[in-house]
Formats: structure tokens, sequence, C-alpha cells
């Protein structure tokens, strides 16, 4: 059976990208890996054996274009209100809180934020399927 280890952004500038990772996530630098024309950066915290792939393209001077095919990556928090409070504190600019109901029941309450490359993140109460 296949196991899904992790998934891989084009960032901008390493410092600034793990700072945000840190600050929202709390997802550490467990690997960096330094090649002539790229650093590979694994992140990942106590959560979750997944981790975060940060790609730096040395020489890359202008934001990516993140076209129209992403669609957004999610982290499951416990306390959404209190993760709410918390980025909005650090200056991380979440979007506001919405409710997802389907027949009257509640399905997911989440909010956005953006990365500093201007990646989607939902970031979801735990509830139902989303643990």
């Amino acid at each position: 059976m296949a196991k899904a280890i992790h998934a891989m952004l084009r960032v901008l500038e390493e410092a600034r990208s793990v700072a945000f990772y840190k600050t929202a996530f709390d997802l550490d630098v467990a690997d960096r890996l330094d090649f002539d024309d790229f650093t590979l950066l694994y992140l990942s915290n106590v959560e979750t054996r997944f981790e975060l792939e940060l790609t730096v393209n040395k020489g890359q001077t202008e934001p990516y274009d993140l076209g129209d095919g992403y669609g957004h990556m999610a982290f499951s928090v416990s306390d959404l209100d209190v993760e709410h409070q918390r980025f909005s504190q650090a200056g991380l600019n979440p979007r506001k809180i919405v409710e997802f109901n389907r027949d009257g029941t509640l399905l997911a309450r989440f909010f956005f934020v953006a990365d500093p490359d201007g990646y989607q993140i939902e970031v979801l109460q735990r509830h139902g399927r989303y643990q």
C-alpha cells in the first residue's frame, strides 16, 4: 500500500518561508540538502511524519507564477479559534473563519492563510473526516 510522505512547494526565499512555517504550523527543518542549483528543505513536527519539502532554486529572483492549477494544502488543529487568534497576533493575516454545512450538519470549520509565496493553506478544526 502507498503512503504519502511529503508535498513540495517552490519558494523564493528560504529564511522567510522557514520562519512562516515555523510560526504558523510549528514545522522545523528536519533535513537540508544543498546542491549546486537548488536547496531542498524538509519540514516536519511531532504531530505527523508527513513532511513539507521546500525547494529553493538558486538564482531565482522573481516570484513563481502559481498559475490556476494549484489548489491548497491543509493542516488540522485542535482549537481553530485559538489558532486564528494566534495567526492574527503573529501578523500572518488569516482570512475569516468559515463554517461549511451540509443539510444542517457541520462538515468543517476553517480559515485560509497565504504563505510568503502566495500558496493557500487551509487550517481546519479537527472534526469528522478532518482529523
